[in-house]
């Protein structure tokens, strides 16, 4: 059973930090390329950044503008998205998701609210 579960998400002021863990079982997690995606209110559901399974290649949305990292620990089967320089506009679910070729999986979502 595939399963992805987010957390480290909640509510920070403005200028802050946050450091997203997701958390995979059930599948050649080192071998999967990993993202993180967000939606806000109202609006699609938009990809953050992403990170290639064999290489470690990572690619990331205008969206945050170099205020984040994406990472993995293939030894954890974890995948981390470190946010810095929070803005409102940040506030959103923040939701893993897991690439194959024949499928995909999405995690339940964590809340990220930034406010003073």
């Amino acid at each position: 059973q595939v399963q992805l579960v987010e957390s480290g998400g909640g509510l920070v002021q403005p200028g802050g930090s946050l450091r997203l863990s997701c958390k995979a079982s059930g599948f050649a997690f080192n071998l999967v390329t990993m993202s993180w995606h967000r939606q806000a209110p109202g609006k699609e559901r938009e990809l953050v950044a992403v990170i290639s399974a064999v290489s470690g290649r990572t690619n990331y949305a205008d969206s945050m503008k170099g205020r984040c990292t994406i990472s993995r620990d293939n030894a954890k089967n974890t995948v981390y998205l470190q946010m810095n320089s929070l803005m409102p506009e940040d506030t959103a679910v923040y939701y893993c998701h897991a690439l194959r070729r024949s499928d995909s999986y999405w995690g339940q979502g964590t809340q990220v609210t930034v406010s003073s």
